[in-house]
């Protein structure tokens, strides 16, 4: 590829999205509404002379990692203004009244132009894109002009575009950046083996970010009373799959009450869920729950967002949703409180995942049946239930650290 094949497909990503949009897709609509007008919406709150430090996630999840840093960066110099950037609707939506940042927006496409417009706007004194997100006009105007790039929380492997024999175009990219911020000693060896000497293994910040949310939980009221003298199983960030396997357990484990927080809170799959449960489970809603009825239920959706992180302290045990499609969901947020981890067979691409199996403290399982075992024993034996805790608690806190070693090496670097 070079920069002109490029710049077509940005192009063609953009009539793409135009497309949808017009066809009624929500997210392709947020897209490009968040977009309009984006380089004006930025001129309105222009930072003129004051220190300034961009942050760009792709999404949630990716905003989940750059998030400790952000707050660290925000106590050792409270008068540096931070701009936050997200790429997905899923990531914006949900974090774009977030306090801890001065300004929060989509990043605009990925054309030269743009690229250009929007690091002469912003002159930020150093730049963290976090995880996976690599931008050629970007980066190379970051390059240009000698503005800091760190890459936060980097994974790297095989499978990626850099180490495939076609991805030289995108191998040049990786020459923009200042450092990379690496979780694993494979990362590491591959940079290496592609000449990069310019990266340090720190670890996940995650890791810190749930550890911070663990020390100071969301008190939630009406879960504390759902679960008052049951066994809970709270499961988290849930596709249809898991939902299913999750009715069957529910359905052949006696004194078992279930939470259910789904990936999509939509009105159409909160009611796919209702219909679900509802045959032989008295089911509600959390929006519609009161100190009168939560305590008859036996399976309570959560139909809010913002919940989930502080919602597996309130489980015995947990299920992390997305290893029956795409890949499993955070399982970090349900470890970090000494909780037993189950989700489904896809999690390879999840390093805590595989180490969390490893130490005890996690179960992977196929279906259902495997699932209502594994949780019956567990449950049963409380010894192994107390070692499988203690695996998950202990996990967590032994790898938190990766952000004060990032703030440690950039400081070092002068920003």
């Amino acid at each position: 590829m070079n920069v002109w094949l490029y710049d077509t497909f940005i192009f063609f990503y953009q009539i793409g999205i135009r497309i949808a949009a017009l066809f009624g897709n929500q997210k392709a609509k947020q897209w490009i509404d968040g977009r309009t007008n984006i380089f004006q919406k930025i001129k309105d709150v222009l930072f003129k002379g004051e220190q300034l430090v961009w942050f760009h996630c792709s999404s949630l999840g990716e905003f989940e990692q750059g998030h400790p840093v952000i707050e660290k960066l925000k106590t050792l110099n409270p008068e540096l203004k931070i701009v936050l950037t997200f790429y997905s609707p899923s990531g914006y939506e949900v974090r774009k009244n977030y306090q801890g940042a001065d300004f929060v927006c989509y990043l605009p496409s990925d054309t030269k132009g743009n690229a250009k417009q929007f690091v002469e706007l912003l002159k930020p004194q150093a730049v963290y894109f976090v995880k996976y997100e690599y931008w050629h006009h970007y980066f190379h105007a970051l390059k240009e002009r000698s503005i800091p790039l760190y890459i936060v929380s980097a994974i790297f492997r095989d499978n990626q575009v850099f180490f495939a024999w076609y991805g030289k175009f995108f191998r040049e990219m990786l020459n923009c950046v200042t450092n990379f911020f690496v979780q694993d000693e494979s990362s590491l060896k591959k940079l290496n083996e592609l000449g990069f000497a310019n990266a340090t293994v720190t670890g996940d910040t995650r890791f810190d970010r749930v550890a911070e949310i663990a020390s100071h939980p969301k008190e939630i009221p009406l879960i504390e009373k759902f679960a008052a003298g049951k066994k809970v199983i709270v499961a988290g960030s849930t596709w249809q799959e898991d939902e299913k396997i999750m009715f069957n357990v529910q359905c052949s484990m006696f004194n078992i009450q279930l939470v259910v927080a789904p990936h999509d809170i939509s009105e159409s799959r909160i009611n796919e869920i209702e219909n679900l449960f509802s045959g032989k489970q008295k089911v509600l809603r959390y929006s519609k729950a009161n100190e009168q009825n939560i305590s008859d239920a036996d399976v309570l959706i959560i139909d809010s967002i913002g919940m989930l992180s502080s919602l597996y302290k309130y489980g015995w045990l947990t299920y992390v949703g997305g290893g029956f499609g795409k890949g499993i969901h955070n399982i970090l947020e349900a470890a970090v409180y000494g909780k037993p981890v189950f989700f489904g067979p896809i999690f390879q691409k999840a390093n805590e995942a595989k180490a969390l199996i490893e130490k005890g403290g996690a179960i992977s399982v196929n279906n259902s049946y495997e699932l209502k075992n594994h949780m019956e024993k567990i449950l049963k034996d409380n010894s192994s239930y107390s070692i499988s805790c203690e695996a998950s608690r202990k996990y967590v806190s032994e790898n938190a650290g990766a952000t004060e070693k990032i703030i440690q090496l950039t400081n070092r670097n002068g920003n």
